[in-house]
């Protein structure tokens, strides 16, 4: 699964969870062999996507990190308001 693939499961997995899902977007950018996931939803979706204590938000973490794995590649995924 490549980088690419990760940001796509990043992309997926949040539009499944918030109400408004043509409002997201996941922006990608590299730099230092690390990929940065920006992703950004619609009003009012953010506390969907976060979660109590941020629990959510270090779920969606783990998957989009299992699947940039297999490459080798980091992610960093970050919830931007």
């Amino acid at each position: 699964m490549s980088a690419e693939s990760a940001q796509a499961v990043c992309e997926y997995v949040v539009k499944q969870m918030v109400d408004n899902p043509d409002a997201v977007c996941v922006e990608a950018s590299r730099y230092d062999g690390t990929l940065r996931l920006d992703v950004t939803v619609g009003e009012g979706d953010m506390g969907r996507v976060i979660g109590r204590r941020g629990r959510v938000a270090g779920a969606i973490r783990t998957v989009v990190r299992a699947a940039g794995y297999e490459e080798g590649t980091s992610i960093e995924v970050e919830f931007v308001d």
